[in-house]
């Protein structure tokens, strides 16, 4: 992996863990709409450090989680659970910031803080240099 795509990963990897302290702090306020925004781009930052150190990626959420999908879920690298995590979390946000009169509570957020900071977890594995494709 070239030293330039490296630290795009781990600016990626370092934005998923940022994203996830956001969530945390916007939760203690109980911001729970956006938090559950912040817990989205955790894993969405995560998902595209391991896609890039396989030589993928998208401009496009919708592009991300496809290749997402493709590439990691359905290989097996990432549980199906997890995967459908993501996918909830990417519904979630789009309902939160874009529907009127979408209100997330504690109870419905509270346990996404903490399968999202297990879906990063897993996901920083896959985007270390043992794991490349190109």
């Amino acid at each position: 992996m070239s030293d330039e795509r490296r630290a795009l990963v781990e600016y990626r990897l370092a934005r998923a863990r940022e994203s996830l302290l956001e969530a945390d702090a916007l939760a203690e306020r109980n911001y729970w709409n956006t938090a559950v925004s912040r817990l989205y781009y955790a894993c969405f930052y995560a998902i595209g450090a391991a896609l890039l150190a396989r030589g993928l990626a998208s401009p496009k959420h919708s592009g991300v989680r496809a290749l997402f999908n493709r590439e990691l879920v359905r290989t097996g690298l990432v549980s199906a659970d997890l995967g459908q995590l993501y996918n909830d979390l990417f519904r979630h946000r789009q309902r939160s910031d874009y529907e009127d009169f979408v209100r997330f509570e504690e109870g419905q957020v509270r346990p996404w803080l903490t399968q999202a900071r297990e879906f990063v977890a897993a996901l920083e594995p896959l985007a270390q240099p043992q794991h490349d494709t190109g």
